[in-house]
């Protein structure tokens, strides 16, 4: 017996057949069931204090002339250890062994019982560049460019664990819920390329970071601004290409109906944000099909480069590959670009001395590869590179068993480093106690290091705001924070 049900095509073949894969598809037939037939229509923005301009992804102008035009940020999950790795603690290597000299109800984060002796520095430093930075020998690679590298020792944040001080890091605040500082970067300034998405996440073939896609979420802003993750490992975007192939002139006919559709949906039924957001989602896959296959093949790539991020080298190739293509990205106009390592490998316990020594291993040459890659394309003048974590390391170790192999997470104290984009390289800028326990010097809350990359992006931290529910929402909250102007070029 024959069924007459009618056939329910899948949704790649419906946009396959309606308009050459993805080119021009119309969410009219496509979000009808999803916001109009038995769900509830999403509420007005406008109409709960929101932000009326249009929502979308066209170049806006910046506040003040800025000096970078892109970021590339390289997180560091599971906070890397400051006096390891970049602020060297003589008195701490003194003191290995030995136990701490003040209150250890103020050192650790499970409670006294966990916290060990003083640790002193697991690797040997040297000084640097011409600039004679002290970096440590498990970063040789990052170390030659120490000229370039604008290190904030004094960096601080308001908690002690990873979910929250992650949210923090990105976000501002301490909770979910909130847009990260990818997302308020393409708010203010739009992108500079339609045809590829203005935010992109490059994540780990080994998993996703902590806090998963929460760490490049648009919050309370349009989805139109929440990064994008390509895919780790494989084709970065599936189903890239033409499913099927169709003259000319009944694409752009298929187009122009489909264009029509949309704008009759959005005249009767304004201020969906998740609508609209939609809409230019398909939009733009349906331009990336134009251009994105070019920006994301290595293969064009000559050896020389290749080599110079470690591609094809056991240690080095997937966080290479990342770097590599990230540097292709912002070469294009994308606006902001993140690279994950997987869950949390910097949260060094127990075996700081191999568990940091591996991290470095991975991304030491990549990194550096980079920043190379950059200055000598004449890209790193205008891309800021933020290297760092959520949080830093204590100066004693962490009870593991029998054994005080680790370090302990460390709120109050941790060094990021930025490079190009306009400031300052060759300088380590903030102080820490002789432990690198607490800043003592030059103090860089988060908001403060929030406030200093809008800057460099053109943007006043004061003046990038979006309205919700009467209140004027910032990256930067309430709080005054100030531009760290001493970094600056």
């Amino acid at each position: 017996m024959s069924d007459h049900r009618p056939h329910r095509a899948s949704r790649r073949d419906f946009f396959g057949r309606v308009s050459d894969g993805l080119l021009g598809a119309s969410l009219a037939e496509l979000l009808c069931g999803d916001f109009f037939g038995g769900t509830s229509a999403l509420a007005s923005d406008l109409a709960d204090g929101g932000d009326s301009r249009v929502d979308d992804l066209q170049p806006k102008p910046v506040h003040h002339p800025a000096t970078a035009k892109r970021v590339i940020q390289l997180f560091m999950n599971g906070g890397p250890s400051q006096m390891d790795l970049f602020d060297p603690k003589p008195v701490l290597d003194r003191m290995d062994g030995k136990s701490y000299p003040g209150n250890v109800e103020e050192i650790g984060n499970q409670g006294t019982t966990d916290v060990g002796v003083m640790m002193g520095g697991q690797y040997r430093f040297a000084r640097c560049g011409d600039s004679g930075i002290p970096i440590a020998e498990v970063l040789p690679h990052t170390g030659a460019m120490a000229d370039d590298l604008c290190l904030i020792h004094s960096l601080w944040t308001d908690h002690p664990n990873h979910d929250n001080a992650l949210y923090k890091i990105h976000s501002g605040r301490l909770f979910m819920g909130y847009p990260t500082l990818g997302s308020w970067t393409v708010y203010g300034l739009g992108s500079e390329n339609q045809n590829l998405p203005a935010y992109v996440v490059l994540s780990d073939p080994l998993g996703l970071p902590k806090n998963g896609t929460r760490n490049w979420t648009s919050g309370f802003l349009s989805p139109v601004y929440q990064g994008t993750p390509f895919r780790p490992t494989g084709s970065p975007i599936l189903h890239l290409g033409q499913q099927y192939e169709q003259p000319s002139p009944v694409t752009e006919s298929a187009r122009r109906l489909l264009s029509k559709l949309d704008e009759i949906h959005r005249s009767e039924r304004p201020h969906h944000p998740e609508l609209d957001a939609r809409i230019q989602a398909y939009g733009l896959a349906a331009r990336m099909q134009l251009s994105a296959g070019e920006a994301l093949d290595l293969a064009s790539e000559s050896e020389e480069t290749l080599s110079l991020y470690g591609v094809g080298e056991k240690d080095t190739d997937s966080y290479g590959r990342r770097c590599l293509l990230a540097r292709r990205l912002v070469e294009r106009g994308v606006r902001f670009v993140q690279i994950f390592m997987e869950e949390q490998p910097w949260d060094s316990h127990v075996d700081l001395a191999s568990n940091h020594r591996a991290a470095c291993r991975r991304t030491d040459k990549p990194v550096a590869g980079l920043l190379r890659d950059l200055k000598r394309r004449g890209l790193l003048d205008s891309t800021l590179v933020i290297w760092g974590g959520e949080f830093g390391r204590t100066p004693t170790s962490q009870k593991s068993g029998d054994r005080y192999t680790g370090r302990d997470h460390n709120m109050q104290a941790f060094t990021s480093w930025m490079a190009g984009g306009g400031v300052r390289g060759g300088i380590a800028y903030g102080k820490t106690d002789e432990f690198g326990h607490k800043v003592i010097e030059d103090p860089v809350s988060v908001h403060d290091f929030h406030a200093t990359i809008l800057h460099l992006l053109g943007l006043h931290h004061q003046k990038l705001f979006y309205r919700r529910s009467g209140l004027e929402e910032r990256l930067t909250g309430v709080h005054r924070p100030r531009v760290v102007m001493e970094v600056l070029s």
